[in-house]
């Protein structure tokens, strides 16, 4: 985040409604949901691409930061990889340069079918704002601000806190200095975490703003780049891949045995060129990834979220016969342990 004379930048997220649940999702399911419905199935290839319209266009040593940035977080040794590419077409991240617009990204999969996605509104060649990219690629990854965790404990000034984001260099709105400072976010999307000061996903701020914990009534600065607890949360939901994988054989039911937050994934080699049906069983929340791997990259072909409803995730879609294909399934919740199945028919 940028800090000089002309006072502190900070990024933002874009306001989204928090999701509803329908009145019989109790809510320990609900909560399990929320911990993970915003991170992406392991192994997901994420491409990017910066945007090229005259306002969201920036020269190549811009360019250069953001891709250090993601190469930071692709050194931790995770299952995610980022993978530039030309079109806005073939990229789920679009990244723009609009210096009137901020720092922000929408958080995780809310960036699926948005045309811009990440926007960087001050010039990251400038000392430590490598941090800057490293932090709204976080956001993409599905974390939310750590200032905002509820184990904080912060208590803000919160008039202090309006005035200093109300004027020069953000000129944000009560709303939006509400929604990305004061705010709380839900316990369910920080389980079982405690609060990281030093988180790269954790603004810095001045004297004056937090009342309590004491020792930060003369502000705080977060260390640079990522920390151990980015790290560890970061391999938690998207560890280092498996070489392989077993094989979903049609109409033979697997058991994915797993708890909620893990994943399973499966090889799919079909026998002929048709339609297929993948379905999961049994009295659980998922969310289900088909992709069709090509050499060492992966194609994404269809998926299904059934999270919070009362339906099994499922789809039908076509095959080609001597293609290698991967289905991957994220647990959220089940109602018992064990119960939940997927078969291909």
């Amino acid at each position: 985040m940028l800090n000089d004379s002309e006072g502190q930048h900070y990024c933002s997220v874009p306001i989204t409604p928090e999701r509803e649940f329908a009145p019989g999702v109790s809510s320990n399911r609900a909560r399990l949901i929320r911990t993970a419905e915003k991170k992406w199935v392991n192994g997901t290839p994420l491409h990017y691409c910066f945007l090229d319209e005259p306002h969201l266009r920036a020269d190549d040593s811009q360019k250069e930061v953001v891709k250090q940035a993601f190469e930071v977080w692709t050194n931790v040794g995770i299952g995610i990889r980022f993978i530039p590419v030309s079109s806005p077409d073939d990229a789920e991240i679009k990244i723009g340069f609009n210096h009137d617009d901020g720092s922000w990204s929408y958080v995780g999969r809310d960036i699926l079918r948005k045309e811009h996605t990440m926007n960087f509104g001050w010039d990251l060649t400038r000392p430590g704002e490598i941090d800057t990219a490293i932090h709204e690629i976080g956001h993409t990854l599905g974390f939310p601000h750590e200032h905002q965790n509820p184990n904080a404990g912060i208590v803000w000034n919160e008039e202090a806190v309006y005035s200093e984001l109300a004027g020069h260099p953000n000129f944000w709105s009560r709303d939006e200095t509400y929604y990305n400072i004061i705010r709380k976010i839900s316990p369910d999307t920080v389980e079982g975490t405690t609060w990281d000061p030093n988180s790269i996903m954790h603004y810095p701020f001045k004297a004056g703003l937090i009342i309590e914990p004491e020792r930060f009534q003369n502000g705080l600065t977060p260390n640079p780049g990522l920390s151990e607890k980015d790290i560890s949360q970061v391999k938690l939901f998207y560890p280092e891949l498996e070489t392989t994988f077993p094989e979903l054989k049609l109409l033979e039911s697997q058991l994915l045995s797993i708890i909620p937050g893990q994943q399973k994934n499966f090889v799919v080699y079909p026998d002929s060129s048709r339609d297929y049906n993948f379905r999961t069983f049994g009295n659980s929340d998922t969310v289900m990834v088909l992709f069709e791997q090509d050499g060492d990259d992966l194609h994404y072909l269809e998926g299904d979220d059934d999270s919070g409803t009362d339906r099994n995730a499922h789809f039908t879609v076509r095959l080609l016969k001597d293609r290698k294909y991967l289905l991957k399934i994220r647990l959220y919740y089940n109602f018992s342990s064990g119960n939940t199945a997927v078969m291909m028919w």
